[in-house]
C-alpha cells in the first residue's frame, strides 16, 4: 500500500542550526529519499510562495498564502511503499522533522481497479 507522509515544521526552528547540522539533516532526509521503498518526495517552496484556491458561485478566488493560520507549515512529503500502517509509522519516525514538527500519515487510494 502507499503512504503519503506528510512534513510539518515550524520554519523558524531552522534559524539557528549551523551550517554542518544543516548538512547532517540533510543526509538523514537523502537516505529516506533514497530509500528504495520511496516511490517519490520533494521539499515544498516556502508558504509565501503558496496560495490558496475556492470557487464560490462559479467565481474562482485565489489568495497569498496558505489557508490556515499556524506555526507548522507543510514543507515537503514522501510518497512510501509499505506493508501496513506500522511500517509506515516506522518510516516517518525516520524524518529528521519527526523531532520538532509533525508528521502526517496517509494512505493513498487506489483507484486503478476502476468504479466498485
Amino acid at each position: 500500500m502507499k503512504y503519503m507522509l506528510l512534513v510539518y515544521d515550524n520554519p523558524a526552528s531552522w534559524t539557528d542550526i549551523t551550517e554542518e547540522q544543516m548538512k547532517g539533516l540533510y543526509a538523514e532526509y537523502a537516505a529516506v529519499s533514497n530509500d528504495p521503498a520511496t516511490v517519490d518526495s520533494n521539499q515544498l517552496a516556502p508558504i509565501d510562495t503558496a496560495k490558496t484556491v475556492r470557487v464560490k458561485n462559479g467565481e474562482t478566488l485565489t489568495t497569498d498564502g496558505p489557508f490556515a493560520e499556524t506555526k507548522e507549515h507543510l514543507g515537503g512529503y514522501y510518497l512510501i511503499e509499505a506493508d501496513s500502517l506500522d511500517e509506515a509509522i516506522e518510516w516517518a519516525a525516520r524524518i529528521p522533522s519527526a523531532r520538532g514538527g509533525t508528521i502526517e500519515i496517509r494512505p493513498t487510494v487506489d483507484h486503478s481497479g476502476g468504479a466498485s
